[in-house]
């Protein structure tokens, strides 16, 4: 079955810097398109970031300029590398798999704090 699992979340504080990352198995992970998604307490579930299988990259404008994210493939993993971290960055942090065919799977998802 599929599986995505998160790691490298915590507590950090404010303008320190934290590495997600997201190891798929199950899947044909480099054909997928990869993302994460962030979820704070009420509010939506939103993207932050995504990497397509050809490597174009798209990030919420909160982001931009603060967080990279890349995958390598052979490893079946997908980083996030977030800096200069804000304590409105605070959330729950999601791996997104999407097939070519639209298939989704999700992370169980990983806790990031940061403390002004």
């Amino acid at each position: 079955q599929v599986q995505l699992v998160e790691s490298g979340g915590g507590l950090v504080q404010a303008g320190g810097s934290l590495r997600l990352s997201c190891v798929a198995s199950g899947i044909n992970f480099s054909f997928y398109t990869m993302g994460w998604y962030r979820q704070a307490p009420g509010e939506q579930r939103d993207l932050v970031a995504r990497i397509t299988r050809n490597g174009s990259k798209n990030y919420a404008d909160s982001v931009k300029d603060r967080f990279t994210i890349s995958r390598d493939n052979a490893k079946k993993t997908v980083y996030l590398e977030m800096n200069s971290l804000k304590p409105e960055d605070t959330a729950v942090y999601y791996c997104h798999a999407l097939s070519p065919a639209n298939s989704a799977y999700w992370g169980q998802g990983i806790q990031v704090t940061v403390s002004s």
